[in-house]
């Protein structure tokens, strides 16, 4: 079949004209024959039963009748009219009722002609009566391409009321396969449909609108799931090997003095099994002649930072610079203390640049990166402006990616002729099946495992009725010299809402913690950034007991000593969101708490929510629940939710066919990257297409 043909405008299709594909266009996106062709129904009625009306039962269930019309009456009532017909068959008989319509109606029905009905029955006045039933002539049923599970499609209320119904898009969907004789072009090869016994596309298509049996359904569902992820495979691993072939990096070779005198002198503890995992895994990058792109998740206090600095070890002993940049001046002075100590042992020159770095360091910091003498940098977006030069950046290390646009991203890879290697790291666990279908194009480590020597964070939920005795719990732990986060919610349009509840907040804990006895700070997104900083810096040092907040500091504040976390109307945070508060907490050695307080009104899935928190600390398993709580676009953000803008499968409930998918794409690259085998013809006829629409369904027929 001539592919284009596809592409037609849906108003030259039988029965379209141009008033309807206004509708089709404006309310489901329908502008060519392709696009109707891939309006997936959403569910099937099973219509492989006919029922007697002797059968029928008061469940007010979906039934279809085979039977007669006898006679036709209109019943004048309250409001208007009503029409009734009498349909009978070889065991009783019942009303059928109209609302509407008649007039139509009426000089359409055929009395005494063999009909099949179908719609939900009532039991009413002693008898069976159906509300506007689907009628169809039993001649035409059976003749009809309409199958016995019958297709329910997408739809909207603008659509019903203009008369496109269901069944007028089942019968356009009929049309369509009717002019294309029910021929569409393969898109995968015979031996992956051999293999996996998938049904072939036409047979697939056809299927799925029209199913013959549950079996052909479940059939025609999987391979078109197959197909729809398999493309998006293709492309995610294609665009990895490119990557890999065409972007040189630097190659490391030598792992030298630095790396060894810090592995056998100068590391804390010993490395977990998840960390040694991962070094190997970036050594090997490293050591390769691709430039390195690699996502390296790990939990709140895995050990993320140690095997950044060692990867950074690499890049200096192979004569080369590296930096760091994290989203806030908190977590860039949060990392350079952290590093400070070892690099002074190693005799390494760091430094850091931030917004608020005086002019004469950034003059000195700028040189020292140019004639090669600052080896490491740490900084936030200060890095990024064009007047920061490096002599020669070998690895650049990105913190919580997410924070950043892609453009401020391509602003770092862009500071040498080379790109840089590329180490990203994020704390935000992404659910594998997520990982796979966003971040598919980057290689990804996992440290899954905490280090030794840190105690889990008891958390539990307590109810605001409850607020006397947690107070008295936090004056019991403060005793013992810790301190207390207490954290409010934040959202953007009840923001003065949100700040009097804050101060609301802070009032009742002033009065319950009064200042001779206790030091309270408090920090909002209001207050200025050196007054932000000015309090939270207290904090950190141990002059407040108490840090009053909203989620500013949600990420990067570490203070081993703070213990405690309250999180004030839990119910309001996303899951995340409070899996990255609670990591605040528990960065010492002594035992910590999150207190997740909320009102007793909860709903099913805030209730879920606070139940996964008090159940688990484990932050890809939270992930998980997350995504199907909230989906994969809620969890991705606008930005990256697109390539998930599925139209039949579901990354949530397809994750095995996903994987299986995701396996057949590397082995057809690996064994055939430029799909240049004729019996991958048919997967390039429909990659190709693929780049060419950037839309999975308008090429793979």
């Amino acid at each position: 079949m001539n592919p284009n043909f596809l592409q037609t405008p849906i108003e030259y299709l039988k029965g379209v004209g141009p008033n309807r594909a206004d509708l089709l266009k404006k309310e489901l996106g329908i502008f060519t024959f392709q696009d109707l062709l891939h309006l997936f129904p959403h569910r099937y009625l099973d219509r492989t039963q006919y029922y007697k009306i002797s059968e029928l039962q008061k469940t007010n269930a979906e039934v279809q009748i085979v039977g007669k019309i006898i006679h036709i009456k209109t019943v004048e009532q309250k409001r208007g009219k009503r029409l009734v017909a009498t349909f009978t068959d070889d065991t009783g008989e019942m009303e059928l009722v109209w609302f509407r319509g008649h007039k139509w109606i009426r000089e359409n029905l055929k009395l005494n002609e063999a009909y099949v009905i179908f719609g939900k029955t009532n039991w009413f006045n002693n008898g069976f009566s159906m509300p506007h039933p689907e009628l169809e002539l039993l001649e035409a049923h059976e003749k009809s391409l309409r199958s016995a599970m019958q297709p329910i499609y997408p739809s909207t209320e603008k659509l019903s009321n203009s008369g496109i119904t269901n069944k007028v898009i089942s019968t356009l969907i009929q049309n369509l396969f009717i002019d294309t004789h029910s021929k569409f072009s393969e898109t995968l090869s015979s031996s992956i449909l051999n293999e996996l016994k998938l049904l072939a596309k036409s047979e697939a298509l056809f299927n799925i609108h029209f199913p013959k049996s549950q079996n052909l359904l479940a059939r025609a569902q999987y391979r078109l799931k197959f197909e729809e992820l398999f493309f998006i495979q293709l492309q995610l691993v294609r665009k990895n090997m490119l990557h890999k072939s065409r972007i040189k990096g630097y190659t490391f070779s030598n792992v030298g003095t630095y790396f060894n005198s810090f592995f056998t002198s100068h590391l804390p503890f010993d490395l977990t099994e998840a960390q040694k995992r991962v070094i190997k895994e970036i050594r090997k990058d490293l050591g390769s002649e691709a430039q390195m792109n690699r996502l390296l998740q790990g939990d709140v206090g895995s050990g993320k930072t140690i095997v950044a600095f060692m990867s950074m070890l690499i890049a200096l002993d192979n004569g080369f610079q590296a930096c760091l940049m994290a989203p806030t001046e908190i977590l860039s002075v949060q990392h350079y203390n952290s590093l400070l100590e070892w690099c002074n042992k190693l005799n390494i020159s760091i430094n850091i640049l931030t917004g608020s770095t005086n002019t004469s360091n950034r003059k000195e910091i700028h040189e020292k990166l140019q004639n090669g003498e600052l080896q490491l940098l740490i900084g936030t977006h200060a890095l990024l402006e064009d007047v920061v030069q490096f002599k020669n950046l070998g690895l650049a290390i990105v913190d919580e990616q997410h924070r950043f646009g892609v453009a401020q991203r391509s602003k770092l890879w862009h500071k040498n002729v080379q790109p840089p290697n590329i180490l990203i790291m994020t704390a935000t666990p992404i659910p594998r099946t997520l990982a796979m279908s966003v971040y598919g194009d980057l290689d990804v480590s996992i440290i899954d495992e905490l280090p030794p020597g840190r105690k889990n964070i008891k958390t539990v939920h307590r109810y605001d009725s409850n607020r006397l005795k947690v107070f008295r719990f936090l004056k019991d732990e403060i005793s013992k010299g810790r301190q207390v986060y207490v954290v409010y919610p934040l959202i953007q349009e009840s923001e003065a809402l949100d700040y009097k509840d804050l101060m609301d907040g802070y009032e009742s804990i002033v009065r319950e913690f009064p200042a001779s006895q206790y030091q309270v700070s408090i920090v909002h997104g209001q207050m200025k950034p050196a007054d932000k900083e000015y309090e939270m810096n207290r904090f950190v040092r141990g002059e407040t007991q108490i840090m009053v907040a909203t989620t500013v500091i949600e990420v990067g504040v570490d203070v081993p000593n703070a213990t405690v976390m309250v999180v004030e109307s839990a119910e309001r945070f996303g899951l995340s969101q409070l899996h990255q508060l609670r990591g605040r907490v528990g960065r010492g050695a002594e035992q910590s708490y999150c207190i997740l307080m909320t009102s007793h009104k909860l709903s099913a899935d805030a209730k879920t929510r606070i139940e996964t928190m008090v159940s688990t600390n484990d932050g890809f398993e939270i992930s998980e629940v997350d995504l199907k709580l909230r989906g994969p676009g809620d969890l991705m953000g606008t930005q990256q939710s697109g390539v998930l803008n599925l139209r039949i499968a579901d990354i949530i409930k397809d994750a095995e066919i996903l994987k299986i998918a995701r396996g057949y794409a590397f082995q057809v690259l690996k064994s055939d990257s430029s799909l240049s085998d004729p019996q991958n013809l048919p997967i390039k006829n429909a990659y190709a297409a693929l780049v060419k629409f950037q839309n999975i369904w308008n090429y793979i027929s």
